[in-house]
């Protein structure tokens, strides 16, 4: 199973930009509204830029959270330090040209990085991963093959 969400104020949805706060909320809404769907499965947060700040923030402290993906986190906008205590299998995706995560912000996240997170830097790609995709879904969905329970994703 898979819910993709917009947060407030993005498309048809409604409410305003919160710098984060209420986005919070949104994660914890959706991560509300699709355990009580599917109470069964194992569940995973992604979330690209912005959007895997934000998740990220709520996933590594959610226990019903199982596993995290963040693609292009904007290490240079955001603090991350919250990842240094994260104990999920969580996978992070960067590009060595992107525009908000520089190559110092990728070597201080590679360093205090937990076992159970893998970081995965594709060269030359930059935040949009321009003409990578493929080698993001490829790291993406080999990541979620190695954890036994294959989590849904949110």
């Amino acid at each position: 199973a898979a819910l993709r969400i917009n947060f407030r104020g993005v498309g048809r949805s409604t409410g305003s930009f919160d710098q984060g706060l209420g986005e919070k909320d949104d994660v914890d809404g959706a991560i509300c509204w699709i355990t009580g769907r599917y109470p069964d499965l194992p569940l995973a947060l992604m979330g690209y830029s912005f959007g895997a700040w934000v998740a990220l923030q709520v996933g590594y402290s959610d226990p019903r959270v199982a596993a995290m993906v963040g693609i292009a986190p904007p290490l240079d906008l955001y603090a991350m330090d919250f990842l240094n205590q994260n104990h999920k299998p969580s996978l992070f995706i960067v590009g060595t040209q992107d525009e908000f995560c520089s190559r110092e912000s990728i070597r201080q996240l590679q360093l205090h990085l937990p076992a159970a997170s893998s970081l995965q830097i594709l060269e030359g790609a930059d935040h949009f991963f321009s003409e990578q995709t493929d080698p993001v879904m490829r790291l993406i969905s080999g990541f979620f093959q190695k954890l036994p329970a294959g989590p849904s994703a949110l």
